[in-house]
């Protein structure tokens, strides 16, 4: 994920690259394809004019920078996006936010107090098909939305530095790292659950590596499901999929299909919608350097949605945990 933030903001007129820090900076100029279900990051970088650092803290102190993006495994985002913060600088971190809600918290009262930009990488709100979802559901051109089912499914991420994708500790595990997408989807669609019930399967990671969600809401006549997991087979590549069922018509989403995005009105012929250009992190980290630079581009998210997302991520694995219901305030 570093060198697909690299890439975009190396795309930008409006963003220059200053400095970087990896505890291998040696890791950084190969040009071995990124493994994993990001596609397209062969290139190798060119360091030319880049400070380069192996600690963070020196980097903190040493670094003139506007900005900073951390691509580091979850466990580490609390306490790095703090101090970044605290130096001054704007902060995109990538999701999930932090392992528990408190550490969540941890940073959005940072990012007040220091009067920086903080925001959370939920790349999925930024994808053309997913916009152009929330878009055609917010307009009520098709009806209400009623329901619709999720699927992202990877086969177990062994390619992690120190393998920290499978350290649940660090991670959270697939319940909490890759699902979270939809759940993040979920909750900007519908809103917060009132309650919800999963059941899962203990993976590499020693945590939930394979979850199916219902999220309940008090709300009759609406059913929504999401199944995550990186438990597949090394030959099952990577799906991401979703089906949304409207009143007047069904949304369908599959990167496996041809045309991977369609509308199927109640009357008349299915067709693909027409979106924006780019993918979900240019797009993402484009809206983010708008922000910091003075715009106000429409919001997209807020800390306290990435917040929630994890508090409703960590109420499904509870229940998968103890296969019981669990409620939401």
């Amino acid at each position: 994920m570093g060198k697909m933030h690299f890439n975009c903001y190396n795309s930008l007129d409006t963003a220059k690259i200053v400095a970087i820090c990896d505890k291998d900076i040696d890791t950084l100029s190969s040009s071995d394809q990124t493994q994993g279900n990001i596609e397209g990051q062969a290139s190798e970088i060119d360091l030319t004019g880049i400070e380069t650092y192996v600690s963070f803290d020196q980097m903190l102190q040493d670094a003139d920078l506007d900005a900073v993006s951390i691509t580091l495994p979850t466990d580490l985002h609390r306490d790095h996006s703090i101090k970044a913060l605290e130096r001054g600088w704007h902060v995109l971190c990538e999701k999930p936010m932090a392992l528990t809600v408190a550490d969540c918290q941890a940073m959005i009262d940072a990012a007040r107090s220091s009067q920086k930009e903080l925001l959370i990488g939920q790349c999925i709100r930024y994808f053309p098909e997913y916009a152009k979802v929330k878009e055609i559901v917010d307009s009520g051109e098709y009806g209400k939305l009623l329901g619709g089912s999720f699927r992202r499914l990877s086969p177990t991420p062994v390619w992690s530095s120190e393998e920290w994708f499978t350290n649940g500790q660090r991670s959270g595990g697939a319940a909490f790292d890759l699902h979270i997408h939809d759940t993040d989807f979920v909750q900007y669609l519908f809103g917060i659950p009132q309650a919800v019930f999963s059941q899962g399967v203990t993976g590499p990671s020693q945590k939930i590596d394979h979850i199916v969600t219902q999220y309940l809401y008090d709300e009759n006549n609406k059913a929504i499901v999401a199944e995550g997991g990186w438990m597949m087979a090394e030959g099952f590549g990577f799906e991401m999929s979703f089906n949304l069922i409207l009143e007047n018509a069904t949304l369908c989403y599959d990167i496996t299909r041809d045309p991977v995005f369609r509308l199927c009105p109640a009357k008349g012929e299915p067709f693909s919608p027409e979106i924006e250009s780019g993918d979900g992190y240019s797009r993402e980290i484009n809206y983010f350097i708008r922000k910091i630079s003075g715009a106000s581009p429409p919001s997209v998210t807020t800390l306290e949605e990435s917040r929630n997302s994890v508090r409703i991520a960590l109420a499904e694995i509870e229940s998968a945990r103890t296969g019981n219901l669990v409620k939401l305030d």
